[in-house]
């Protein structure tokens, strides 16, 4: 069999997600939802804050028993009483009266403004207030944050710790979540050592397993290790078989044209329908992708880089889609930060560093570029996406960027 006719990336990653509809959904208890994708808007059924409350120490007046204080020229007003936070004054202020408040605490009824501790003095029963206070000083008001009704989250909103406190600040305990997609990761390859094992010759230790199922992990899915499977058919056939149960298979390695590279024939078998074989980019020309009813399937290069940038480029956001979040939500722009040589023909995803300078963010490219060189990913911040058509590029060209790290 020839090599595949290449397409785009961008034409691949639409192809993927076409196919990446968001999951079904399910009730998530407050304390588990930290990462999840919300499924629907959430409406506040109380305002926040419930209640006029403090934003200072001192003392609730009304501002007009204030008018004219001032440091040499205090205003006493008698103290009646105290309201702390959670702890509300049950009496209703008066013409010539206080009530030491704290902060969070009710505002009482009849009181209009807050005297800060620090511009009063306090005597026998008395409060002496030195400065001349307006009327809604220091007061948050009910609702100042969110309203009744009021729309907290969007549906397709990541949850994240602000969200968390969010969601806790209206009185939910679970919240409305697209489910996890389940990813399995299969690995191929006669050669394929784990790491405790002893070296042989020939052998090659499978880090794909992990940095692969990892990747998955951080982008929000439940990845399960579906094995190894050895460069024989049967054998491959029978390690996906119920790996196909999974929303989202991953496999890495056996799907280029070699002898011994059993997993296309292996997906075929298995009622697999191909997509696209074969992808004009730098690394992870040979990737393959297909579906089996709603079940995604992704075959990545073997070659270590490759399989990360692949999973990165497609995988990724095929995850988020399945999740209910933007697919492209990690994709901007920086100035490359140096010279990069490319010849036109395939798109280069370029591992690189984001160095913050007086103008803004710069994309600098790791030193070593090839597919086999797993050190060109530690400390990488983002891929640098250049296009097919592109020549040499000059430092200070403005590149598209697609964000690394955890989601």
């Amino acid at each position: 069999m020839g090599p595949p006719e290449l397409i785009e990336i961008e034409q691949a990653r639409g192809i993927v997600l076409e196919r990446a509809a968001p999951l079904g959904t399910e009730r998530v208890p407050l304390d588990e939802a930290l990462g999840r994708v919300v499924a629907e808007d959430v409406i506040s059924a109380e305002p926040v804050p419930a209640f006029d409350n403090s934003a200072m120490d001192g003392f609730v007046v009304r501002a007009e028993d204030t008018r004219g204080a001032r440091p040499g020229a205090p205003i006493g007003l008698r103290i009646v009483g105290e309201s702390r936070a959670g702890r509300p004054a049950t009496a209703t202020l008066g013409a010539g009266e206080a009530i030491l408040i704290s902060t969070g605490a009710t505002i009482p009824a009849g009181a209009d403004a807050v005297a800060r501790v620090e511009d009063t003095r306090s005597e026998a029963g008395r409060v002496l207030v030195q400065s001349e206070v307006e009327a809604g000083r220091d007061i948050r008001r009910a609702g100042g944050d969110i309203e009744t009704g009021e729309t907290v989250l969007g549906r397709g909103t990541p949850v994240g710790p602000a969200e968390l406190g969010a969601l806790a600040s209206v009185g939910l305990s679970s919240v409305a979540c697209h489910r996890r997609p389940r990813v399995s990761v299969l690995t191929s390859g006669d050669e394929l050592l784990e790491p405790g094992e002893e070296m042989r010759p020939g052998g090659v230790r499978n880090s794909n397993a992990y940095s692969v199922r990892a990747l998955a992990e951080w982008a929000g899915a439940e990845a399960v290790a579906a094995g190894s499977a050895p460069d024989d058919l049967e054998a491959t056939r029978a390690a996906i078989a119920p790996a196909l149960d999974s929303d989202v298979v991953v496999l890495c390695g056996g799907v280029s044209v070699g002898e011994h590279d059993h997993v296309k024939r292996a997906l075929a078998e298995l009622g697999v329908e191909e997509s696209f074989w074969g992808i004009a980019l730098k690394p992870g020309k040979p990737t393959w992708f297909g579906t089996r009813g709603g079940t995604l399937v992704f075959g990545l290069p073997g070659n270590p880089v490759s399989a990360m940038v692949t999973f990165i480029l497609l995988v990724r956001p095929a995850l988020a889609a399945l999740r209910g979040e933007r697919p492209d939500r990690r994709r901007t722009t920086a100035k490359l930060g140096r010279d990069y040589d490319k010849r036109p023909g395939r798109a280069h995803a370029i591992r690189c560093r984001l160095e913050l300078r007086e103008d803004g963010w710069h994309a600098r490219p790791a030193e070593r570029q090839a597919s086999h060189v797993l050190t060109s990913m530690l400390g990488a911040d983002c891929l640098a996406l250049i296009p097919a058509a592109s020549g040499p590029l000059r430092a200070g060209e403005r590149v598209e960027i697609e964000l690394l790290g955890r989601e």
